[in-house]
């Protein structure tokens, strides 16, 4: 027995002996790790593995609206890195997703100021001393995010001010190509919004003289290519993609892109409404269906995030469903009311939806020869609607239908 032990105990300490040299010799592998991790991040926190490890489990708890387990995750970056501001920047980007569900939602507004202000004073000490590209990139990113806040408040002069201090840094972040990804994701709004504020906001159009030229269709490819290849802006890009497809009737992309986001994000209200709305708009009935239902379950449930707004789309589009493919009158009525209901709490009556609700409320009363009530609910689309719209169209028709059915019944 000793002789085996002692056996064994010569065999350990020759395998030792061979290893030795190579442990002595990769000793500080570590350290050359670390060397060249430096090297590779230049210094840069958001383009080191360790950060955005750690940033990519609490963004993504973010988006999918699991936000006190994002939270916990961005305190400790801010324990972690007392001094950068990336923490702050990531939980003034969680109030922006606490609004988004409802952007009339003004809860969560000085949140997002005061993390978004603490982000740029941390960014500023930080380019004073050292002119960090990084510190630029978070002083664009910041001052975008309160220009963003502003202009959907209509505070015009803070969001034209926060626009132009988000672009003066954007462009000296250029300098450093490896932010390019993410720098990109600036210039694709910045082209593309530019031309929808031109054609959609005509009392904006002098302060557009304040800004360079843009390049719309530039701007869409640019943020395209953020979509799948930056690290930090991706899901933003993928945000505003969904709306500059639908507002440009490209429903195939849209499609694609919501069914997607949906699916990486299931829990995200936003984007769920999103996948139903584009399912609804390819003509997809059952899928539309199956999402609509689901959101107005979790509206029931009192599920983070799922609101009137997203109840409003969802009944218009069962309501829809339930009217011309399946012709079930007191199903749709009870939707298109229901849509009504929503729109009415979420301040949102001057919406297509709650005009198109009335209107499908009206040709069930039409169908129904209950003209009177026919007429009542056109004359209100004709009193809301705007005038270009394809409802206000509809329900002048209807309209004249319905008081000559009404004339011929008495």
């Amino acid at each position: 027995m000793e002789i085996k032990l002692r056996y064994h105990l010569s065999v350990i300490a020759c395998i030792f002996g061979l290893l030795l040299p190579a442990f002595n010799s990769n000793a500080q592998w570590w350290k050359k790790a670390d060397e060249a991790e430096k090297e590779r991040s230049k210094g840069m926190l958001l383009l080191t593995t360790e950060v955005q490890t750690e940033a990519t489990v609490a963004i993504n708890q973010m988006y999918n609206f699991h936000f006190p387990e994002a939270e916990r995750e961005f305190n400790y970056l801010k324990i972690k890195y007392p001094e950068h501001p990336l923490p702050d920047f990531l939980l003034g980007l969680m109030q922006w997703w606490k609004i988004v569900p409802n952007t009339k939602n003004e809860v969560y507004d000085d949140r997002l100021i005061e993390y978004m202000d603490k982000s740029i004073e941390k960014a500023e000490k930080i380019y004073d001393d050292t002119e960090n590209p990084e510190a630029a990139f978070f002083m664009a990113a910041a001052y975008a995010f309160k220009g963003r806040l502003h202009a959907e408040r209509k505070h015009w002069t803070r969001a034209t001010l926060a626009a132009k201090n988000a672009l003066k840094y954007l462009e000296y972040s250029r300098n450093f190509a490896d932010f390019s990804p993410e720098l990109m994701f600036g210039d694709g709004l910045y082209n593309y919004y530019y031309f929808f504020i031109k054609q959609n906001f005509p009392l904006l159009r002098p302060v557009l003289w304040l800004f360079p030229k843009a390049d719309k269709t530039q701007g869409i490819a640019q943020l395209e290519k953020v979509s799948y290849q930056a690290f930090y802006t991706r899901t933003e890009a993928r945000y505003f993609l969904l709306q500059i497809y639908g507002m440009e009737n490209m429903n195939e992309k849209a499609y694609g892109m919501a069914k997607y986001t949906s699916e990486t994000f299931p829990d995200n209200p936003y984007f769920h409404r999103y996948y139903a709305r584009a399912a609804y708009m390819n003509g997809n009935v059952e899928e539309a269906s199956s999402l609509s239902k689901e959101i107005l379950r979790r509206i029931e449930q009192h599920q983070v995030g799922y609101e009137g707004t997203s109840g409003r789309y969802a009944s218009y589009i069962l309501g829809y469903y339930a009217l011309y493919v399946y012709r079930n009158h007191a199903e749709a009525a009870n939707y298109f009311k229901q849509c009504m209901a929503f729109t009415k709490a979420t301040d949102a009556t001057d919406s297509g939806y709650y005009w198109a609700s009335l209107l499908g409320l009206a040709r069930i009363s039409y169908q129904q020869q209950n003209y009177d009530q026919a007429v009542d609910y056109c004359k209100e689309v004709l009193e809301h609607a705007e005038k270009k719209s394809p409802q206000y169209t509809e329900a002048k028709k209807l309209l004249s239908e319905s008081k000559k059915a009404r004339r011929k019944k008495r």
